[in-house]
């Protein structure tokens, strides 16, 4: 039996009433799963600062 199957399987045994607190989040993780968690331009930026601080960090390393 897949994953798939199990979730259907124990969504017929949860009661009408937390239905629409399940959907949400099933939504929501779909949302977050199809957004890459750090955009591009935040990670390039991030990247950059490290190479102009690079020498302070190996400074502070050896410290």
């Amino acid at each position: 039996m897949t994953t798939k199957d199990l979730i259907i399987q124990a969504l017929d045994e949860v009661p009408e009433s937390a239905l629409p607190e399940i959907l949400e989040y099933v939504r929501d993780r779909k949302v977050h799963h199809s957004q890459p968690l750090i955009r591009k331009e935040v990670w390039d930026a991030y990247e950059a600062s490290l190479r102009e601080r690079e020498e302070v960090y190996r400074r502070l390393a050896d410290s």
